[in-house]
């Protein structure tokens, strides 16, 4: 399980579409939100986008792997979906904000948490403005809570900077395929050389 967070803004989006376009491994898990729909966005694809009504309704059902509150919005992982993809074999990649990523961390231990940034605060303030799909106030928002997340980029494995698109591409799948190596990931494996050890006779 992979979990990609950011500020509004760092690209997180178009990284997961590169991703998952020039690499098979990969299931994007699709998030629930009770946001309203932004304008090219379809139910289903960016989101499955519910009522607020609706949404605590699904979170009551314990159909949700985690959620939080984001500006004002709903944001959560529908639980089916993601444990489907994994009995697969697939690496699931969700992409949520800071406080999902904390509960994923304490159900999940072996999740990697990857953090995108862009290279600066004022790259990121123009990225949101380059959008167009938001207030003054909106954009003012979000980097007021930038000032919140920051504080939670040392529990995350690795920080991602979102410079050049083709190349930050290129590290994510390097830091993923590399993770697959840690110890705490082989848990499985080094079992089964302890068990195959025991057996020998000397």
């Amino acid at each position: 399980m992979i979990v990609i967070s950011g500020f509004s803004g760092a690209g997180k989006g178009t990284l997961m579409k590169r991703l998952l376009s020039d690499y098979d491994e990969f299931a994007l898990s699709i998030s629930m939100t009770s946001r309203g729909m932004r304008e090219g966005e379809a139910n289903g694809r960016e989101y499955f986008f519910v009522s607020r009504e609706e949404f605590e309704a699904a979170i009551k059902a314990g159909k949700l792997l985690e959620h939080a509150e984001y500006c004002g919005n709903y944001y959560g992982t529908p639980k089916e979906y993601v444990e489907t993809k994994l009995k697969e074999g697939k690496n699931v990649i969700l992409e949520i904000e800071v406080q999902g990523a904390m509960q994923i961390r304490k159900k999940f231990p072996k999740a990697l948490l990857l953090y995108v940034t862009p290279p600066s605060i004022a790259e990121l303030e123009k990225r949101l403005k380059k959008r167009g799909t938001e207030t003054d106030e909106v954009i003012k928002r979000r980097l007021t809570q930038a000032k919140t997340e920051v504080d939670f980029v040392d529990d995350y494995d690795y920080l991602v900077i979102n410079d050049d698109l083709d190349e930050c591409v290129k590290e994510m799948y390097g830091i993923i395929c590399a993770s697959a190596f840690e110890i705490k990931r082989q848990d499985a494996f080094i079992y089964e050389l302890h068990t195959e050890l025991d057996k020998l006779n000397f």
